[in-house]
């Protein structure tokens, strides 16, 4: 598999492409164990459980480009593909979630392009979780590139969800057996009671701790 290549003065071939996305990558991954650090010094406390991070393969970039009816150019991958370096962060509680956004939002070489909450408004198949696509200056040696990753940030329940969710849609491409969604469905409702009931817990632990203080 090949991509087009075409005179881009910043980004002129695949290799280049692949450091920057892969440098996008360690800045905003560095970013969030610092934030994370950071509110554990503040609040003895971690919000980021974990943090997963990809690229996403040539031929998936490859396959979303046809999808959306465009040529494999290194130019179309790069405006119009948000997702080629991706980052997941792992929350225990829905309210590290929007803890999490807020923080990164807050930084000042980083810019958000787009929000999309999926746990306010879920989608059809119950899938939860806090997407933003974020722009991260890369510093080369001669120019200065802004990059987009994609972060999804979810609790360990809707992750857990999620991982069931796409293996499903791997198996059966995209076409699983009613019964079965109706299943996965049911237990994305199940996920979404029990992350409420623990951060309600969590929350009146907290309340009680501070109160022996």
């Amino acid at each position: 598999m090949e991509f087009k290549e075409n005179g881009n003065a910043e980004i002129d071939n695949w290799q280049t492409t692949m450091l920057l996305y892969n440098s996008a990558l360690k800045e905003v991954g560095t970013k969030l164990e610092i934030l994370n650090d950071e509110f554990q010094h503040i609040h003895q406390y971690n919000p980021i459980e974990h943090i997963k991070s990809r690229i996403k393969s040539p031929e998936s970039i490859v396959r979303k480009l046809r999808n959306k009816g465009l040529e494999s150019t290194i130019d179309n991958m790069v405006q119009y593909v948000n997702d080629i370096a991706g980052i997941r962060v792992i929350c225990s509680f829905t309210s590290d979630i929007y803890r999490i956004a807020e923080m990164l939002s807050n930084q000042s070489d980083l810019r958000v392009l787009s929000v999309k909450d999926y746990i306010e408004n879920p989608k059809e198949s119950g899938y939860k979780s806090y997407h933003m696509i974020v722009s991260v200056p890369i510093y080369l040696s001669d120019s200065v590139v802004d990059t987009k990753v994609e972060i999804q940030i979810r609790t360990v329940a809707m992750d857990f969800w999620a991982s069931l969710e796409h293996k499903m849609n791997y198996k059966f491409e995209k076409n699983a057996p009613e019964h079965i969604k109706r299943q996965l469905y049911e237990c994305a409702q199940m996920v979404s009671v029990l992350d409420d009931m623990m951060l309600s817990l969590n929350e009146e632990i907290q309340e009680a701790q501070s109160e022996e203080e």
